[in-house]
């Protein structure tokens, strides 16, 4: 019995088609461009070199003025290093650093109460902002796609003015005789004029306005990400819209609402300015204490002190946000 060739000549390879040619493979160990390296290796050492320079090199000079005893000399602290001892010189500056700046602070409520106070001044301030913030963080959001990029320069367009500005401008707003006042006067709304000014509301009033837009800016962009079909899939099994958003809008802005929160509750709790000119003698912040005691009572290590313990308040809150940004890019990832 004979074999047959199932397959038509034609489409069998011809013995003369030469082979396939195959790329060479690259070796495993290829030399990497060493100019490549060394950019690489530049452009991470700059970050930690703006760190080192000023943060890191500032933390030191604060710590150790801290150590130190006040003094009527310029700068107001003894013991001042004498460069020429070299090492000698450094080790008999040691030798008279002390823990009494820290331990005047333990015992005198006044910095306790200005600690307790900045920290539920910055706590109820992040709260309203978070408030007053959500609802035009979701307004921007469910706008029209056309809509946004207006909304959010509008969002930022009081960062163009100074700072110092707008603070001063709410004291013509929330004086006596001020803007409000006259407003509220004229439509009969009260008959006599409210006092604001020089109050803790008016320190309220101005943090949020200052740092709204902190807590807007991540709320939109992350409502702004949301899945329009999550809500109309709830709506669709009949949910209820107030629980609709709160079990599926809420969650979802999460991330936002923390990063708001963090970027609110950090600089508000150090806050100088505001406190100074629209809460007067009566509102005692950590921040205005510092200032005062660094040029007022001109006490550098009571106030590097201060400042001490004001950063190892904000290290917690800096080292939460720090924590979840990383776990958010690795959920983005």
């Amino acid at each position: 019995m004979t074999e047959t060739n199932l397959f038509p000549k034609d489409l069998t390879r011809s013995e003369t088609t030469p082979p396939l040619r195959h790329e060479p493979e690259a070796p495993e160990n290829t030399p990497t461009n060493p100019v490549r390296g060394w950019g690489r290796f530049a452009l991470i050492c700059v970050p930690y070199f703006w760190l080192l320079l000023f943060f890191f090199i500032p933390f030191l000079i604060v710590a150790k003025i801290s150590l130190s005893q006040a003094a009527i000399a310029i700068p107001p602290y003894l013991p001042l290093m004498d460069w020429s001892k070299g090492v000698m010189g450094l080790w008999e500056v040691a030798k008279s650093w002390s823990l009494d700046n820290y331990i005047w602070l333990k015992e005198d409520a006044l910095y306790w109460q200005a600690y307790t106070s900045s920290l539920k001044i910055a706590f109820l301030s992040t709260v309203l902002t978070l408030l007053v913030g959500f609802p035009i963080a979701y307004g921007m959001a469910r706008a029209p796609r056309a809509w946004h990029t207006t909304l959010v320069m509008m969002v930022i367009l009081p960062f163009w003015t100074s700072f110092l500005i707008r603070v001063y401008a709410w004291i013509g707003i929330l004086k006596t005789d001020g803007l409000l006042n006259q407003a509220l006067l004229f439509t009969g709304v009260i008959n006599e004029p409210l006092i604001i000014l020089n109050t803790s509301t008016a320190v309220y009033v101005g943090i949020v306005y200052s740092y709204l837009p902190f807590m807007v800016l991540p709320l939109y962009s992350s409502l702004e990400k949301l899945d329009t079909t999550l809500i109309e899939a709830a709506e669709d099994l009949g949910c209820p819209p107030w629980k609709t958003f709160w079990r599926v809008t809420v969650p979802l802005a999460m991330p936002g609402m923390i990063a708001g929160c963090f970027l609110v509750f950090i600089p508000a709790l150090g806050e100088f300015v505001i406190p100074d000119l629209l809460g007067g003698s009566s509102t005692l912040m950590i921040g205005k204490t510092l200032w005062i005691e660094f040029f007022s009572n001109r006490d550098w290590p009571v106030a590097s002190a201060v400042a001490i313990v004001l950063l190892g308040l904000l290290i917690v809150p800096i080292m939460m946000f720090q924590r979840h940004e990383t776990r958010r890019n690795e959920g983005d990832m």
